[in-house]
């Protein structure tokens, strides 16, 4: 690119980014290659939902991910970012259910064949929606290497898991309990289950023998499931029942005998110390039901109403019923008493609807023996996570993890490669569709309806998309790959699952760290949501403020792991950074001239410019350090604090005198340092705002092709100078305090001033006398005196210090000792008037002894200022009377 034409008076982010972003990936600069002579680094992309639309979430991820590609790019590593997309089985099959709904039209009228080519037609129509919004952001994704959760490639490495996992024993068939959305109709996983708390009853419900000779009371959250209880369950030491075990009661209502049965799972202490056990509708009763022998008895039906087994109550829903059957235990007096109770209840992580257990035949993996060595990993730090407190949540999941159902009652998705024979019942798993049956050779065969759980084919996604189960140069080169970044709320839904798969399929970890942020809230602390209507659209920002400002807000100020809070000021602020780091850059290029830069000769360096070379060094050590350690809104800040405030606000500053003068060797040098800084400062910055820094480097002499594949800069041994960095830091402190002194004395700013100025060391005459010069630009001196001691200092000098030295201004440089007598006398007539006016109100007897106390004390206090500022323009009238 290269443009070293001149550069417009403001910076247009609008113009800048889109045609920046375009050059990029048309030249090839996100691309990938094996190379034996680099090390390699990658990143695989959390596939975003081929449903989504970029929120905030999606912007603070691929920032995250982006600002550690770049920087390993520079670094010289061989990086792969690599992007792709989640078909997103539930949510997508939603959305497009619903657009059939508007024509008039359900999956069952239109079939299986006719609803997946709908399927594939809205993924091809919106699904790359996403992918384009990610340009937006300015992601440097290979975009070569695209994948798709169900493309060819992934589609063959699930199918080849799914049958080594079956033949291996671990994938199994069965009746169990599953939790079971009854709007989206699909049994769904342990980790898609999101509790929370509710308000509701516990009610006692009494069980009677036949012959009303004996009862147990029961307590339940779920009355309406008590059509399906099979027994009563107590445990087998609590003497009160002992006697009863084997008895029966009645099904209240019902009236069904079932057996009271001994399980060590009833806590005799909790309640009475029994429990209605209904096998087909509570993952606890499931079990207690398998130990003891109680039979499964389903009463609700997969959308959400009571069937045939429920009896008169078969037709409504699961909530009515609820309502009726409470009213009907009242009236056979089975009910004992109703509690107000609060409790945890699960809800689809979709649809929000309430969770049902269910008992319903699905497809399970045996995940424990995959557990074992994803929980050794990260243990050993084998696999580390930043921070790492989200290892605590890691191994809660982990170390409590059960069976895995993976199937799923949708149509969009991994079909299961299972096919059932009609003639035998035998069931033939298969990576590739079979023509008859493995067990009786029946051609009768019919492949599974279900799909397979997204986040099994998102399990594999560090190694299917680099190519497996083909030896591809991709998979040896990158994998395992690095870091994977994410949120904290997927860490069992997606992290586990890609750690188990990677060491059972690939034998080794699928990245070394995970790196964990938190969400992206509103300015309140809420979570960004449609029902609050809070939610903020990244390319309404972008097209506001633009992409690096957006970048650079979500980066600072926010450490790892934690939630952060999105305040458009902030955006803001960001925003007039850029602005800031343009006009500053644009000065510079202004006054380089025709000359060619020279490197920078250390014999030529004043102070000003070994203190900002010293300074850079320090901030690319620091800069590199967080980078490393994965600090990186340390390193952003870092970045931020040294251009605006140590190079735009004082280097540059000082630097115009030889700029602006006829010293040829000064002003040469000047402006080698300027180059060098801009330069590298654009290296360190171009990571988190890789827009503005290209284009602005591109106006840098002697630029490179780009500045993303330019090298990352490194500190440089010979540009450090300590002790000329420690004078000039006091130096400048001396300027603020001088700065200090003009304002408290009102003096003009334009009002030139001479100052004296009395060293503590020798040593530190030298410099002192270097920077004379810059007293003159920044402190508003006329004259600069260097003094060994005070001798010659007047009495009626203004003092202002440091650790360098001490500065005296004569009072009567300041101010204008005749003016600034009658302003001050001016203020002490008025203070004055407010202390008569407070004075008056607290003397008066009534004022304090009805007003309330706090106001009272306010006036006290107010009074208390007034005098203080009195005492001070008093003094200040001493002062002026001896000028």
């Amino acid at each position: 690119m290269n443009d070293k034409q001149e550069m417009p008076k403001s910076y247009s982010h609008s113009t800048v980014e889109s045609r920046i972003y375009e050059w990029w990936e048309n030249s090839g600069f996100f691309g990938a290659n094996p190379n034996e002579s680099k090390a390699p680094f990658c990143i695989v992309m959390p596939p975003p939902n081929i449903t989504g639309q970029l929120h905030m979430g999606h912007a603070l991820d691929n920032t995250l991910q982006d600002v550690i590609i770049r920087y390993k790019r520079m670094s010289g590593f061989e990086t792969l970012w690599l992007p792709g997309t989640d078909h997103a089985s539930i949510a997508t099959e939603v959305k497009i259910v619903e657009e059939m709904a508007g024509e008039g039209l359900t999956k069952e009228q239109i079939g299986r064949e006719a609803f997946l080519e709908r399927a594939w037609n809205w993924r091809n129509t919106y699904g790359t929606r996403i992918v384009a919004q990610l340009r937006k952001l300015g992601s440097s994704c290979d975009w070569s290497r695209e994948r798709f959760t169900m493309d060819e490639g992934c589609s063959k490495a699930v199918n080849q898991v799914f049958v080594s996992l079956y033949e291996k024993g671990l994938i199994y068939r069965g009746n169990r309990i599953v939790n079971w959305c009854t709007d989206c109709q699909t049994a769904i996983s342990d980790a898609e289950v999101e509790f929370e708390e509710q308000e509701s009853n516990l009610w006692h419900v009494r069980y009677d023998a036949p012959d009303k000779s004996y009862s147990i009371i029961c307590a339940t959250t779920r009355p309406e499931t008590i059509l399906g209880d099979t027994g009563i369950a107590v445990n087998p030491n609590d003497d009160r029942y002992k006697h009863l075990v084997g008895k029966t009661v009645l099904v209240p209502v019902i009236n069904r005998e079932i057996p009271i049965v001994a399980d060590e799972y009833v806590e005799i202490e909790f309640g009475t110390g029994a429990v209605k056990i209904t096998p087909s509708h509570d993952p606890n009763d499931f079990e207690v039901g398998i130990r003891t022998g109680l039979p499964q008895l389903c009463v609700f039906t997969p959308d959400g109403f009571v069937n045939e087994q429920g009896g008169k109550y078969k037709g409504i829903s699961i909530k009515e019923c609820r309502k009726v059957f409470v009213k009907d235990l009242e009236a056979a007096g089975a009910l004992v008493k109703i509690e107000p109770y609060k409790h945890n209840v699960g809800t689809c992580y979709r649809c929000g609807t309430t969770i049902e257990p269910l008992v319903s035949k699905q497809w399970f993996i045996d995940i424990k023996p995959l557990a074992k060595r994803a929980i050794e990993a990260v243990e050993s730090g084998e696999i580390r996570f930043v921070p790492e407190r989200y290892a605590k949540t890691y191994f809660n999941w982990m170390n409590n993890i059960r069976d895995w159902c993976i199937s799923r009652q949708l149509w969009w998705g991994h079909r299961i490669p299972a096919w059932h024979c009609e003639d035998c019942g035998e069931i033939t798993v298969s990576a590739t569709t079979p023509s008859k049956c493995k067990h009786c050779g029946s051609e009768r065969i019919k492949q599974d309806p279900d799909v397979l759980d997204t986040w099994f084919s998102s399990g594999m996604w560090p190694f299917s998309t680099l190519g497996w189960p083909e030896n591809t140069a991709d998979l040896r080169c990158f994998y395992p790959t690095n870091t994977l970044v994410t949120g904290y709320d997927i860490i069992f839904f997606w992290i586990a699952r890609m750690i188990m798969f990677g060491y059972y399929v690939m034998g080794e970890k699928p990245f070394d760290t995970v790196y964990v942020h938190g969400i992206v809230r509103d300015e309140l602390g809420r979570k960004m949501s449609k029902s609050l209507g809070n939610g903020i659209d990244p390319l309404e920002v972008i097209e506001k403020y633009g992409a690096d400002a957006l970048r650079f807000s979500l980066i600072t100020g926010n450490s790892a792991g934690n939630d952060m809070r999105f305040y458009d000021e902030k955006v803001n602020a960001a925003s007039n950074f850029c602005n800031k780091v343009y006009n500053a850059t644009r000065f510079v290029l202004m006054n380089l001239g025709d000359e060619k830069i020279e490197e920078i000769d250390l014999n030529k360096l004043d102070i000003a410019d070994k203190w900002i070379l010293h300074r850079l060094n320090e901030v690319i050590r620091d800069v590199t350090n967080h980078l490393d350690s994965y600090d990186l809104n340390l390193a952003a800040e870092r970045i931020y604090d040294f251009i605006w405030s140590e190079f735009c606000d004082w280097y540059i500053e000082m630097a115009k005198p030889r700029l602006y003068g006829e010293n040829a060797e000064g002003k040469a040098t000047a402006k080698s340092v300027l180059v060098y800084v801009l330069d590298k400062s654009f290296k360190l910055l171009h990571p988190f705002m890789p827009f503005i820094t290209e284009e602005l480097y591109q106006h840098l002499p002697n630029s490179e092709e780009t500045i993303m594949r330019s090298e990352f800069p490194k500190a440089r041994a010979e540009f450090d100078f300590p002790n000329e960095a420690n004078a000039f830091n006091a130096i400048m402190d001396l300027v603020r305090s001088i700065r200090n002194v003009r304002k408290e004395t009102n003096c003009p700013p334009a009002k030139r001033i001479s100052i004296d100025l009395v060293y503590f060391d020798k040593k530190d005459e030298e410099y002192l006398k270097q920077a004379s010069a810059y007293f003159t630009k920044l402190a508003g001196a006329e004259n600069v005196w260097l003094f060994a001691d005070k001798s010659q200092i007047p009495e009626n000098a203004v003092s202002a210090i440091s650790s360098i030295a001490e500065a005296f201004i004569p009072m009567g440089e300041l101010v204008d000792a005749e003016k600034e007598t009658e302003r001050v006398s001016k203020e002490l007539e008025k203070i004055q008037a407010e202390i008569n006016r407070f004075e008056s109100k607290l003397n008066n007897p009534g004022f304090v002894s009805k007003a309330p106390k706090a106001v009272v004390d306010e006036e006290r206090a107010k009074l208390q200022s007034a005098k203080n500022i009195e005492s001070k323009l008093l003094e200040r009238l001493e002062q002026l009377k001896k000028l």
